[in-house]
């Protein structure tokens, strides 16, 4: 089985580079992002490379991070998300971003992405499997005003928090904000009346 490949773009077609390896082609399936990344610099590159194996084929996908291989490893175990499913969720979002929306359940964010479809977005959302693979993966972001964005865990005040606001007429990523910028301006200890407030005053703002 190939695991790793190294060569130079030759063509890119139809969400696909031909590498030259030596001179042999090597066909090899990627997403938009892996590709516009391998097309953006000339010279030899290095693909990890996951080989599947069907009974009239044996396709070739390829990686330029270890981080990307492991997100398509885990997609393509969910039912109904093929390799090709697997590449469109990764052209559109890092292995970063996928595991933030999975870990905030953002179902629209991930039915978002071109070629997808609602339904198996939230599949891909509701499997055990992926929300595993999505702890510790999702690393905050910032808000835009220097508030770090760490996926809400269930059962927490912020996420009793974000509900009421929810509730309120707010959508999910205003009122995760709203939260975020005001658990950052309260004490340790502080009670949910207290985290609500101020965030409705934050999402005001």
């Amino acid at each position: 089985m190939i695991g790793m490949l190294t060569g130079r773009v030759e063509s890119v077609a139809d969400g696909a580079c031909v590498l030259d390896v030596n001179g042999v082609g090597y066909l090899v399936s990627c997403s938009r992002k892996t590709l516009d990344r391998m097309t953006a610099k000339d010279g030899v590159q290095k693909l990890l490379v996951e080989t599947r194996v069907s009974q009239d084929a044996i396709t070739l996908y390829g990686f330029l991070d270890a981080a990307e291989r492991e997100a398509f490893r885990a997609l393509i175990e969910v039912k109904t998300v093929g390799p090709q499913k697997a590449l469109l969720v990764l052209s559109g979002l890092s292995p970063e971003q996928l595991a933030r929306a999975i870990a905030a359940k953002e179902r629209k964010k991930l039915s978002e992405v071109k070629g997808l479809g609602a339904a198996t977005a939230n599949r891909v959302i509701d499997e055990p499997a992926m929300q595993k693979w999505a702890v510790g993966r999702a690393t905050p972001e910032e808000d835009g005003g220097g508030v770090m964005l760490a996926p809400v865990a269930p059962d927490s005040p912020e996420a009793d928090a974000v509900s009421a606001l929810l509730n309120l007429g707010l959508k999910r990523p205003e009122a995760e904000r709203a939260v975020a910028r005001a658990k950052a301006q309260l004490p340790e200890g502080f009670d949910l009346n207290s985290l609500i407030t101020l965030a409705l005053r934050e999402s005001a703002r």
